[in-house]
């Protein structure tokens, strides 16, 4: 029965040990932080939604659509008839004949009627409200241009928060694969202690028990990496099976960068920019609205042609006729009155100016709320990320000469566990530190409108 159970576990190990040999030859693409950039903006759903309404607010503030150009209108048509008549001539006589006179039957008399005109109008004026939409439409785009800029960075931190995911979950791996060879190694070892009887069967079983344990801890570990990287081909909108390696280098903004953009942050905070950017449309809107109270003034013209082609009847002959028209005016449009709706408007857009003066204020001191809040986080997590890399240093020489200790049989298997435990513990607090911090840096970074100048 002890050789069946040994060759299992060595059929087991030697298994899981051929996986995992697989999985490491496997040549995976290396994805750096510049292409994973590149095609999140070339790809990115959300991205591309913002793109297209950039351009619609692009085409919407052109000359095209800023009512300065007159339109033309151009006219045509054409009429046609066909009539039979029957004229009689009650009682009247025939002065050649004596007779009755006869009525007159026209058969398919036929009359055609063309015509053709260009209409040509202009506004001169329009009390300055074709003006103000004008410069309103231009400001709407630059609102849906932040906008835009908003989404994508957004998309960045995004991005980012699930690319170190995925780079902690691999730095994980090799710190527990690292982890799986040193427990089979402790196992073999036991295995032969326990041969020539230096120990028990019991530290076989707990060596075994941890390789089990460390196996376990890798497969999971490695599943959560596989499914990461899926979220990140959505994000990419690449094929879901897609294999990489991502970069795991991070390099901090230095402090004094960072002071400067902490300085500018209110000019190039995105939230707040776009707040100063909607007061200005509710401004245009004011002054769009006090337009109706003042004359509108145009000029128009015309060209035109008629032809009418008329069949004989029974008193006159058949003609064809043509009038060439060309007329040109001036109007003036001054409603006066138009039953309070202008006074109603202007009220009501002033009222939303307020409204956006308020929302100015509260949007502000959250901005700077966020801020404050952002920094704090960066910085402790900073320390955190500076403390467990200490933190590894210690465990690491500790594991070091607990492994020493535990090949001169001066310390128990349960004791070189625990040590080999801490180590692991402290490697992998270590990168989530790294990574959290990162994140955090980025985060502010955003804040402060920064998150798209800087390199990654």
């Amino acid at each position: 029965m002890k050789h069946i159970m040994n060759y299992k576990y060595r059929y087991t190990m030697r298994l899981v040990f051929f996986l995992f040999l697989i999985s490491s030859t496997v040549i995976a693409q290396k994805l750096t932080k510049q292409e994973a950039i590149r095609l999140a903006l070339e790809n990115n759903f959300g991205i591309l939604v913002a793109n297209n309404n950039v351009t619609i607010s692009k085409n919407n503030k052109g000359i095209l659509n800023s009512g300065y150009l007159p339109s033309l209108a151009a006219n045509a048509g054409a009429g046609y008839q066909s009539a039979t008549s029957i004229t009689g001539f009650q009682g009247a006589i025939d002065s050649n004949t004596g007779e009755p006179r006869p009525d007159i039957e026209i058969n398919d008399a036929e009359t055609q009627r063309y015509n053709a005109d260009l209409t040509l109008n202009y506004t001169l004026f329009d009390g300055l409200g074709r003006f103000y939409n004008y410069k309103r439409l231009k400001e709407e785009y630059n609102l849906t241009a932040l906008q835009a800029r908003q989404t994508v960075e957004n998309t960045i931190l995004q991005l980012f928060t699930v690319y170190y995911e995925v780079a902690r979950l691999s730095e994980n791996s090799e710190i527990l694969e690292e982890t799986l060879q040193i427990s089979r190694e402790r196992v073999s070892r036991s295995n032969y202690q326990f041969e020539y009887g230096q120990n028990t069967k019991l530290d076989v079983l707990n060596a075994q028990v941890d390789v089990a344990n460390d196996s376990i801890n890798l497969l999971n570990n490695n599943q959560q990496l596989i499914n990461t990287k899926r979220d990140l081909n959505v994000i990419l909108d690449g094929d879901l099976e897609q294999e990489f390696d991502v970069d795991t280098i991070i390099k901090f903004v230095p402090k004094l960068a960072l002071d400067e953009y902490l300085e500018k942050s209110e000019e190039n905070n995105v939230t707040l920019l776009q707040n100063e950017s909607t007061i200005r449309i509710s401004e245009y809107d004011i002054k769009v609205s006090k337009s109706g109270y003042l004359p509108t003034i145009g000029l128009n013209g015309s060209y035109g042609w008629n032809e009418n082609r008329n069949p004989p009847s029974a008193f006159f002959p058949g003609n064809v006729s043509d009038v060439y028209t060309l007329s040109a005016g001036v109007s003036l449009t001054w409603n006066l009155f138009d039953g309070g709706g202008t006074i109603t408007r202007v009220k009501n857009a002033k009222l939303a100016l307020d409204n956006q003066e308020i929302a100015k204020d509260q949007v502000k001191k959250e901005v700077q709320r966020d801020i404050a809040n952002a920094l704090g986080n960066y910085k402790n997590r900073l320390n955190v990320f500076q403390i467990q890399q200490q933190n590894v240093i210690t465990n690491q020489n500790n594991f070091e000469r607990s492994q020493e200790q535990f090949k001169l049989g001066q310390i128990t298997s349960i004791e070189f566990r625990q040590a080999q435990i801490n180590l692991i513990l402290a490697e992998t607090n270590k990168n989530s530190a790294k990574y959290d911090a990162k994140i955090a840096e980025l985060e502010l970074l955003q804040l402060t409108g920064q998150l798209l100048n800087v390199e990654f």
